[in-house]
C-alpha cells in the first residue's frame, strides 16, 4: 500500500470551529503548492524550513496510532492534504469507526471520504464551486480590515447554510513592530459579525493560547511565515 508523506501527527484537541475542544488526533502531511505568504506550518513546503527527516508512513501505522490515541476524531491538514491520494486512508479509520475531518483549501479534487470539511479559501489558489458545496464550515483568514469584504465579494458565502469562521490571521494578531495591526483585524471582525450576524462567527486560535499541540512530544515546532519565528508567530 502507497505510503503518505507526514510532516507530523500528534495527539491533541481541535482548536478552531465548531469541534473547538473535542480530542482530536491530527495528521499533517507534507506539501502544499498554494504557499500563502502568512503560513504558519511552512516547514511542511517553504525550502527554508523543510525539515531533513520526512516520515514516508504506512496508512497501516498512522490508523493504529489514532486508536492508540483515543481520540473523538481525525484531522487530516498541512501543508494541504487533499494534494495527495487520502482514499485508503479513510476506508481504513472509518472501518475502525474514526471520523475523518479535514481542513483545506478546496482548490483540488477530495480524494478520500471526509465526515467534516472546514474549507479555508485561499487567493492564490481558490476553491472550486463542487468544493465550495461541500464544505461544512468555512474558516476565512482576516489579514486586515479589508479581507472579509473581498471574501464576501468573492464567494456568497451565505448561501451554503454552513458556519462562516473569521478568524485574525496570526502574524498580524502578534505583530510587535504594529499592535494596531491586531487591534484593526480584531475590530473588523466584532463589526462584521455585529452587522451581519448569522452564518458569520468570531474565530480564535484556542490550541495556540493553551500551547495544547507541544503537549505532545511527536508535534513539531511550528514555522509561521509573515511574523517573527522567534517571537513565535
Amino acid at each position: 500500500m502507497k505510503k503518505l508523506p507526514i510532516h507530523e501527527r500528534f495527539f491533541t484537541w481541535q482548536g478552531e470551529g465548531i469541534h473547538l475542544g473535542r480530542s482530536a488526533y491530527f495528521i499533517r502531511t507534507y506539501g502544499c503548492p498554494v504557499k500563502c505568504p502568512w503560513c504558519d506550518s511552512a516547514g511542511t513546503w517553504h525550502p527554508e524550513y523543510t525539515p531533513n527527516n520526512i516520515e514516508k508512513a504506512e496508512i497501516e501505522d498512522l490508523v493504529a496510532s489514532a486508536i492508540e490515541s483515543k481520540c473523538d476524531f481525525v484531522v487530516l491538514t498541512g501543508g494541504e492534504p487533499t494534494i495527495h491520494e487520502l482514499s485508503g486512508l479513510t476506508t481504513a479509520l472509518h472501518a475502525e469507526k474514526i471520523p475523518v475531518h479535514v481542513e483545506t483549501c478546496g482548490a483540488f479534487p477530495f480524494r478520500g471520504d471526509f465526515d467534516w470539511v472546514t474549507l479555508s479559501p485561499k487567493w492564490w489558489k481558490l476553491p472550486s464551486e463542487e468544493n465550495l458545496s461541500k464544505a461544512s464550515e468555512f474558516k476565512i483568514i482576516v489579514e486586515d480590515e479589508h479581507s472579509i469584504g473581498k471574501w464576501a465579494k468573492q464567494i456568497p458565502l451565505s448561501e451554503f447554510d454552513v458556519p462562516v469562521w473569521l478568524h485574525p490571521e496570526w502574524s498580524a494578531l502578534n505583530d510587535k513592530s504594529n499592535p494596531e495591526r491586531g487591534k484593526t483585524v480584531l475590530q473588523s471582525i466584532s463589526n462584521w459579525v455585529k452587522e451581519h450576524g448569522t452564518p458569520f462567527r468570531a474565530g480564535y486560535q484556542m490550541h495556540k493560547v493553551y500551547d495544547v499541540d507541544r503537549l505532545d512530544p511527536n508535534s513539531r515546532e511550528l514555522v509561521p511565515l509573515g511574523g517573527e519565528p522567534k517571537n513565535g508567530y
